[in-house]
């Protein structure tokens, strides 16, 4: 894998790094396929069970696309690219957002930690609206600012923004570009926690601890639950969700759940 992205575990957490730090930890087609390669890795380890998700050093978190290097090859021809990007990236990812190197929505059941650590913009924020918790420096920033340079933020913004956060909001950082501060982010709802820069990686780590606490069949479940049921009238995401419990209680986890409770000690969860 390419040092681009850079991916480490340890015990149950997986650490996705962007590592390009020199170009504002901008995506490139090196990075993308990183990423792409990362996610199906993370998604396949049965021994990680929490993601964080991070950009190398102070500054930057992502700022989406390398200008320089990606934007014009998309501006020449975004069909070929957009299967080059499939054929690339494999049939699991969504051709329609070649800038996210993501798996679809839906695809991955296992939390996703963002830990924001500087500038969040374009790219960079249609990332972190695939993630489930997000945690946020004092100093980071978030912005959508496609529209500030003439373009289309494509990687799902229009779509999955106004579903996290109030409509008005949404739409002013959509139509304006302009960035919005931690502060305001944690006011919206756009992030859960803001914390002191030398704090960001203790307090996602500290929130990863906190779901690998939980069993992870169930969280899986609840998280697929919950993303699907978006895209559902609620009687049929009710339906879905009893389907969903059905298939967990009948785990060797759900037994061991509630004997541990019973026997004051903490579950061993084995994911069956």
């Amino acid at each position: 894998m390419a040092n681009e992205v850079l991916y480490e575990k340890k015990g149950r957490i997986a650490y996705v790094t962007i590592n390009r730090p020199e170009r504002r930890n901008s995506l490139n087609l090196p990075a993308m396929r990183g990423l792409a390669r990362t996610w199906v890795e993370f998604r396949e380890d049965p021994e990680c069970w929490v993601a964080i998700l991070t950009g190398a050093g102070e500054r930057d978190f992502c700022v989406g696309a390398d200008l320089k290097e990606f934007v014009p090859a998309v501006t020449e021809n975004i069909k070929e690219l957009a299967t080059m990007e499939t054929s690339l990236l494999g049939e699991d990812f969504d051709a329609r957002a070649p800038l996210l190197a993501v798996l679809r929505e839906g695809d991955l059941y296992k939390p996703v930690i963002a830990a924001v650590n500087g500038i969040c913009s374009a790219g960079g924020m249609e990332m972190l609206q695939g993630t489930d918790i997000r945690i946020a420096a004092e100093h980071a920033t978030f912005s959508i600012a496609e529209v500030k340079r003439g373009l289309f933020p494509g990687g799902g913004s229009t779509v999955r923004l106004p579903r996290q956060i109030p409509f008005a909001r949404a739409m002013e950082i959509l139509l304006t570009g302009d960035p919005v501060s931690a502060q305001e982010a944690y006011a919206i709802g756009l992030v859960n926690q803001v914390v002191p820069k030398e704090k960001l990686m203790e307090a996602a780590e500290k929130m990863a601890e906190r779901i690998l606490a939980n069993g992870p069949l169930a969280v899986r479940a609840v998280k697929e639950s919950a993303i699907k049921g978006l895209s559902l009238p609620i009687s049929e995401a009710l339906d879905l969700e009893l389907e969903f419990a059905a298939k967990i209680f009948a785990t060797e986890d759900a037994t061991e759940g509630p004997l541990a409770f019973l026997e004051k000690r903490k579950p061993q969860w084995k994911g069956k």
